[in-house]
């Protein structure tokens, strides 16, 4: 095993040749940057003052690496000193040889550029990373001690952004992962967003109080918004217009309680140097908005993933763009705003069309209504920018060139952004002359509702965004993160953030194998191995599917097992031969089967890597997550696996080999439990738990928990026999939900099977549905109390289930 301190050493090596690289590259600009620059020159004239910036820096630095805070001095300096760009600059302080001073200046444009600067040389010259705590959280146990820490070169290290903007989140992710957070875990987010060089983040907490006001200016009352807004846990798709009213109603104190803490959120993100995103009016309206003012064109729109069409929580009402009162409204709210928090950096985000097809496809009047949204914004700001996700623009076949051009080009130039927001995989710079001549945001999608399944494309992300910038007449001005869900897959986003500052593609090979050294703080050769393995298995996905996890412990089928065709042998999915896989008749599409686009037994090879690696690593948190993942991982195919042969038997009317089978798969289930009961990062009861602390009473605690537990299991209406379309959707590989609500319905699903056969009867789909939903309600209102902490060793664990499980097993025979 090589030494930590040569670790450093060959990380310092790598990095130099990233440095040199970068610096060797001229100033660089796009045709969208020209576009946004009045946008920008606005932002650097009123960010907060330099002292403001370095005390907010210094507060992160001290939270960070409280004991290392004496080696560092912070500075920021102007973008001419850093060729009209944004930059940090490395440098060695000049009396570092006098004990107690600074060993190591770091200077930036903003206070995020600093930050980023000093995550930059903790990567690569002290070889230390820095994660979500729930992914494994900082690894600094390389770093070295006061007084000792590697120096840079003597000229210094330049680091420009080759593209101004780095944005980070999704609409979505406010309630898939941010729905229960309060200050102390928002601190922590914005400082990991600072040390990732974000400067363009979201900012969607507590607008609804901000709404409440708003309508109450148009003769809406308090109780009118009851049915209005969605419950905590559900205010992502009430915002966007795809339901109202479900998991309601919002106490006051909630609407209370989130303004205060978007408000020092914001403080917070201004004192660093960033721009907020802050939302803008889409025309979703209250019902009683069509009584207050009965000749305004309010449409209802349609169903969205209901049952029963339910009026207490289906079909919304949109007020058209064209119509007078949407730029009153518009208006109101934007002045809102800057009443409650006293300035914005210009930048609204708005996505009329997410999911919501406009009535008429005229081009003509599709530029109307963008143009109005945008009058809406900007008759309350008159600098205002509008920054659109291009989602519809992905999987809606309404935006056809004519219609997608006629939105784009309908808002003067410059003052539209738009989001390429699953650019990984479906860029649509590429199909459409660079989205028209609008500038746009690359950005890595990677994550849909949270979902727990190790799952990348690094090579995309390494060489996308800088194909994307030097593409011929570029409009890009940014990169950015647009995941659903956080806390996963530490490694794409590790990569992902560094995009914001490379200016030419990566070697992933060589970065990989440094990634592993930074992330245990130790080079182990069998784990780079491991890595290695993984960069060109799970995290090599180039089929160009939607990786939403349908494994089937998360994503049980609803279908009768007689219709699953299970075919013998190998055939092509998604154009990687794998063996025994479930094919459905045309009649149903009940059943998607789970995504699965490497080879098996390749990952579990880097399994074995991994565990043999235990001795030297298990001390490791960073480690621990990572083989508690890898486990999950090959289990959860594994269990797949598994499920086909259940089914097999059954059509063979196998009654032992199903009951059998089954036992066999409850039983994983279980053990899985146990594994994800290991580490923090992988438990049901931090979510429960954080919900149920923001109540103010028992009411509101059950409300909480209920809109927690709803959210992750089944959503939305269903009824005593029809599941809700949005099962599963937001599933989670969580201790406690695979025990007490994955295996028991599994289960239910087996005991039909087994009554089927013994009967001689068909399989009673109805009364399985009857059941699960049953045990699905039930659990949605339980009140159990779930672990907060882990507990068990992940390694022994591990070791357990693999040699029980996975070692030398025939189901994995590719």
């Amino acid at each position: 095993m090589d030494s930590p301190f040569r670790s450093v050493s060959l990380i310092l090596f790598f990095i130099i040749t990233i440095t040199l690289s970068t610096l060797a590259v001229a100033q660089s600009s796009t045709i969208g940057v020209q576009y946004i620059s009045r946008l920008i020159d606005i932002q650097d004239r009123e960010r907060a003052p330099p002292s403001v910036q370095l005390a907010a820096a210094y507060a992160v630095l001290q939270r960070l690496l409280p004991s290392h805070y004496s080696a560092f001095q912070f500075r920021i300096i102007s973008k001419k000193q850093c060729g009209g760009e944004y930059c940090f600059i490395l440098r060695n302080h000049p009396s570092s040889y006098i004990r107690g001073t600074p060993e190591i200046v770091i200077s930036g444009v903003t206070g995020v550029e600093v930050l980023a600067g000093l995550h930059w040389y903790l990567r690569y010259w002290c070889g230390s990373h820095i994660s979500w705590d729930k992914t494994g959280g900082v690894q600094v146990a390389s770093m070295p001690k006061l007084g000792s820490f590697p120096r840079v070169q003597d000229a210094g290290v330049l680091v420009k952004r080759p593209i101004p903007l780095n944005y980070y989140q999704n609409a979505v992710t406010s309630s898939y992962t941010f729905a229960w957070w309060d200050w102390k875990r928002w601190e922590k987010e914005i400082d990991w967003m600072a040390l990732q060089g974000i400067n363009l983040p979201l900012a969607f907490t507590g607008q609804e109080a901000i709404w409440q006001k708003v309508f109450q200016k148009f003769n809406i009352s308090n109780s009118d918004l009851d049915d209005f807004f969605g419950g905590p846990g559900f205010l992502a798709w009430s915002r966007m217009s795809n339901l109202h009213g479900w998991g309601g109603p919002l106490p006051q104190s909630w609407l209370d309680q989130q303004l205060v803490l978007q408000k020092k959120i914001l403080v917070r993100i201004y004192e660093l140097g960033m721009n907020p995103v802050l939302p803008a009016f889409s025309g979703n309206v209250p019902a009683a908005l069509q009584n207050v003012f009965p000749s305004a064109k309010i449409t209802q729109l349609g169903n969205w993933f209901s049952v029963k069409s339910d009026p207490r929580w289906c079909c919304t009402y949109l007020l058209d763009a064209t119509d007078p009162l949407f730029i009153e409204i518009g208006r109101a709210f934007i002045e809102q705003q800057l009443k409650e928090y006293g300035r914005t950096s210009h930048i609204y985000n708005c996505d009329t069309f997410d999911e919501n097809t406009p009535p008429v496809d005229s081009p003509e009047y599709i530029s109307s209504l963008g143009a109005a949204i945008y009058s809406g914004m900007q008759s309350g700001d008159s600098d205002a920018v509008w920054l659109m996700q291009g989602w519809l623009f992905s999987y809606d076949p309404f935006w056809r060139p004519p219609q997608m051009k006629a939105l784009l080009n309908s808002v003067p130039l410059g003052k539209l952004v738009v989001l390429d927001l699953f650019a990984e995989v479906k860029p649509i710079w590429s199909t459409s002359k660079q989205f028209y001549g609008v500038p746009y945001i690359w950005c890595m999608l990677h994550n849909f509702a949270g979902n727990i399944e190790m799952y990348g494309i690094l090579d995309s992300i390494a060489f996308g965004p800088v194909e994307a910038r030097t593409s011929e007449n570029t409009t890009m001005v940014g990169v950015g993160m647009s995941m659903e869900g956080i806390e996963q897959n530490p490694v794409v986003y590790d990569l992902m953030s560094e995009m914001a500052f490379q200016h030419e593609k990566v070697d992933v090979k060589a970065w990989i194998n440094q990634y592993s050294v930074r992330r245990y703080g130790r080079s182990v050769p069998a784990i780079q191995d491991a890595w290695n393995v993984l960069y060109h298995t799970v995290y090599n996905c180039t089929d160009g599917a939607t990786d939403k996890n349908r494994d089937v412990i998360v994503a049980f089928p609803d279908v009768d097992p007689s219709i699953i065709s299970v075919t013998e042998g190998k055939y092509q999915n998604y154009g990687k031969p794998v063996s025994k896989k479930a094919v459905l008749k045309s009649e149903t599409s009940s059943y998607d089967h789970p995504h699965l686009w490497y080879s098996t037994s390749e990952v579990i090879r880097a399994l074995e890597l991994f565990i043999a690696s235990g001795n030297e690593l298990s001390a490791s948190n960073t480690y621990r997550y990572d083989l508690i993942d890898l486990t999950r991982q090959a289990l959860a195919k594994y269990a797949n696996e598994l499920f086909l042969n259940i089914i097999e038997a059954y059509q063979l009317n196998d009654a032992h080999g199903v009951f059998q089978l089954s036992r066999r798969f409850l039983e994983l289930v279980e053990d899985m439990d146990s594994l994800l009961a290991c580490h923090d990062g992988f438990l049901l009861g931090p979510w429960l738990e954080s919900a149920k602390q923001l109540a103010q009473n028992e009411e509101q605690e059950k409300q909480f928990e209920w809109n927690a537990r709803t959210q992750i299991t089944m959503w939305f209406d269903n009824t005593q026999e029809e599941a809700s379309l949005l099962r599963d959707y937001g599933n989670k590989y969580w201790s406690g939900l695979l025990r007490d609500y994955y295996g028991p319905r599994a289960a239910i699903y087996f005991k039909y099977m087994i009554e089927s056969l013994e009967s001689g009867d068909g399989f009673r789909l109805k009364d399985w549905r009857r059941e699960w939903i049953k045990l699905t309600n039930d659990w949605q209102n339980g009140r159990n109390v779930y672990p907060v902490e882990s507990n068990g060793d992940a390694l022994i664990t591990s070791q357990w289930l693999y040699n029980k499980y996975l070692q030398g097993t025939s189901v994995f025979d590719h």
